[in-house]
């Protein structure tokens, strides 16, 4: 395992339907630290997260936390041990209220969180509006606090993120890149960002790690990361 890492997985293949979506992925990220996950559509990005957060089991390789296997556990187990996970689409129980989404998440499983940690959450992500209101009226980005609210709660150590941005305003994409520093730089999460908008990425990742075909074809800082040739001609020539 990589060492002083948190998280991370290696030498992680998946095959589904005969068809081999991730070859020998390996990656790793440390607490206080955000890396990007990008790649052409197909790459492998949404199914390697879900090989990290336990609903898929890999062929081969292994996924660890804090130097610790979690292969056995399933995607519950995981939770429970500190990592978090948000999808792109934000999807809230439209007949509940926040405050019974918040209930809920509180009481999902022990040890119970109080009425004070949901009240912590809500600020901490800036989630301001009244308890009362119907979840499933609330706008994409208040949906996607208020999701992320129910997972602060938990004090995650990881926290796995698929086009966060997605849906969103440039105002409300600037308010969220302040929000992920924060959680990283003020609490030590690490967090695993899979991003489509490489302007986000590029000010707010410490890493980036490239996937195409199902295999890291790149990896470091932004700058150099974008300017890689393989990356240029598998992501950005690809996209266009």
């Amino acid at each position: 395992m990589i060492e002083g890492a948190r998280f991370g997985c290696e030498g992680v293949s998946l095959s589904l339907g005969g068809r081999q979506i991730l070859k020998n992925v390996a990656l790793a990220v440390r607490g206080g630290e955000m890396l990007g996950l990008i790649g052409p559509n197909g790459a492998g990005k949404t199914s390697l997260f879900e090989v990290l957060s336990g609903r898929y089991v890999p062929q081969r390789g292994e996924v660890f936390l804090n130097q610790q296997p979690l292969g056995k556990l399933d995607i519950f187990q995981r939770a429970r041990r500190g990592v978090a996970r948000t999808y792109q689409s934000p999807v809230v129980p439209n007949s509940l209220t926040v405050g019974e989404v918040f209930r809920a998440a509180r009481k999902a499983y022990p040890p119970y969180m109080s009425v004070h940690d949901a009240e912590w959450a809500a600020r901490l992500v800036g989630l301001e509006v009244s308890w009362s209101r119907l979840a499933g009226t609330l706008d994409t980005f208040d949906r996607r606090k208020l999701l992320l609210a129910c997972l602060m709660m938990r004090r995650p150590q990881v926290l796995l993120m698929d086009e966060p941005a997605s849906g969103l305003i440039n105002t409300e994409i600037a308010e969220l890149d302040l929000l992920l520093r924060k959680l990283v730089d003020e609490y030590h999460i690490a967090v695993i960002l899979i991003e489509h908008r490489l302007e986000l990425l590029g000010a707010i990742a410490d890493r980036i790690v490239v996937l195409d075909l199902g295999a890291v074809i790149a990896e470091g800082d932004p700058e150099t990361v974008f300017k890689d040739p393989k990356v240029r001609a598998a992501y950005f020539e690809g996209a266009a």
